[in-house]
């Protein structure tokens, strides 16, 4: 059972980069503090990932053969991948890491890959972003009418903001845990090392400690460095983010919260002028987009030709 030491791994970097897409407009439009949202975080993620976290477990597992030294190779690339871009204050898709792992490790072993279920796959990772995008801008009209005619009185219009904002950040820590935590351990169970319930337990408990203990970072640079967000805007970014996540579990296919949460805010910023949004944090994430993938798929292919 050595080997799932590299899946709590990655868990945890999953955990302290992933967590920032959850509460980080919040916590950057000070609504919510760090603590609280942490907190909320973590549990939040564990009910997701038992309840519904087997959804996405066949499309990680299944994508390529691996026996198991394999899949501990393949998830430590891409936990490696994913916390280099953590203490770098970046956040990243963890599931172009794994599913990049994977390939790598495909490759290695000359393993077939189920091309359908990539295809599927890179298809959803291109319309998180957008989705997230078009949801957050049609949102943002659309409840802003609604609260402008029901919620004249200010004090009632903050309450509703804030208490909508805490419920859409535990939303999205519900959809972080169904449909990452097959990011974690999707290929033990495809392996075998693992059933699905103790796939599900072992990945949201590894989410949750690395969202308890370093997460800090990289809220900072969702929250206020890609464009800066008042309560309802990051209720909105939130809101709509953790229905893009939501859909795709239903889907069968993890994908990226970072991308999901980066379109709802540049959603959010076009609604406020274009100008508001950061372009250079903007391409710094999407390089990271563009590197992580490749960085996993080259760094197992190198760990597995070294140490297999």
């Amino acid at each position: 059972m050595w080997e799932i030491s590299a899946g709590m791994f990655m868990g945890w970097s999953l955990g302290s980069n992933d967590s920032a897409n959850i509460f980080g407009t919040g916590v950057g439009a000070k609504i919510i503090r760090y603590r609280t949202a942490v907190l909320l975080i973590s549990f939040f993620v564990m009910v997701g990932a038992l309840l519904e976290g087997e959804k996405c477990f066949g499309t990680v597992g299944e994508l390529s053969a691996l026996d198991h030294r394999m899949a501990f190779f393949t998830m430590l690339a891409a936990a490696l991948v994913v916390s280099f871009f953590t203490f770098s204050g970046i956040p990243v898709s963890t599931s172009q890491a794994v599913i990049g792992a994977i390939l790598g490790a495909g490759i290695h072993s000359g393993a077939t890959v189920d091309m359908t279920k990539l295809y599927k796959i890179v298809l959803c990772w291109v319309l998180t972003p957008i989705g997230g995008t078009c949801i957050s801008f049609s949102l943002y009209h659309l409840l802003g009418r609604l609260i402008d005619r029901f919620l004249k009185n200010a004090v009632l219009r903050d309450t509703f903001i804030r208490w909508g904002l805490i419920l859409a950040g535990c939303f999205g820590a519900y959809a972080l845990g169904s449909n990452n935590v097959a990011n974690v351990t999707g290929v033990y169970v495809g392996a075998g090392v693992l059933n699905p319930f103790f796939g599900a337990l072992i990945g949201g408990l590894s989410i949750a400690l690395g969202v308890l203990t370093y997460s800090r970072k990289v809220m900072e640079t969702v929250g206020k460095k890609i464009v800066a967000l008042d309560g309802y805007s990051a209720f909105i970014a939130e809101l709509s983010a953790a229905t893009v996540v939501q859909i795709f579990t239903q889907v069968g296919v993890p994908v990226s919260t970072s991308q999901a949460i980066v379109g709802t805010v540049a959603g959010v910023g076009m609604v406020k002028g274009i100008r508001s949004v950061s372009y250079r944090s903007l391409i710094e994430i999407v390089l990271g987009w563009i590197s992580t993938p490749l960085s996993g798929g080259i760094l197992c292919y190198l760990l597995l030709l070294l140490f297999y």
